[in-house]
């Protein structure tokens, strides 16, 4: 399994918003949306602002894999689900940290059930 490199966590982490780019059916790229990343550890983690609704979730899920840009890193992955709810819990407080200056405005929806069920690992390929 690839890891992400030191360079590539510190650069995605650092970043404010990720473009990702899921994979159609047929293996086409959609068009790249901007959407918010947080770190945990040695992983990345995205979830979908509008819940299992969201047309690049939905991409994602499907095909499992895509294409990320952020922080001067540009790369393939693999979307794994993330269930486990004690990482949940810390992405939450990522979220909370990281987007802190949002927490009147974006941040409850991204912490809510819904898009809690949408939590994708980005497991570099």
């Amino acid at each position: 399994m690839t890891k992400w490199t030191d360079d590539e966590l510190a650069g995605i982490a650092a970043a404010e918003e990720l473009r990702i780019a899921p994979q159609r059916r047929d293996g086409t790229p959609r068009r790249p949306v901007t959407i918010w990343v947080v770190r945990q550890g040695d992983d990345l983690y995205v979830r979908s602002y509008r819940g299992p609704e969201g047309s690049w979730f939905r991409s994602a899920r499907a095909s499992g894999q895509g294409h990320i840009e952020a922080g001067g890193v540009d790369k393939d992955v693999n979307f794994v689900e993330e269930t486990d709810l004690a990482i949940n819990g810390a992405i939450d407080d990522a979220y909370r940290t990281k987007y802190r200056r949002y927490l009147d405005s974006y941040v409850p929806p991204m912490l809510a059930e819904g898009a809690r069920a949408t939590t994708l690992r980005l497991q570099p390929r």
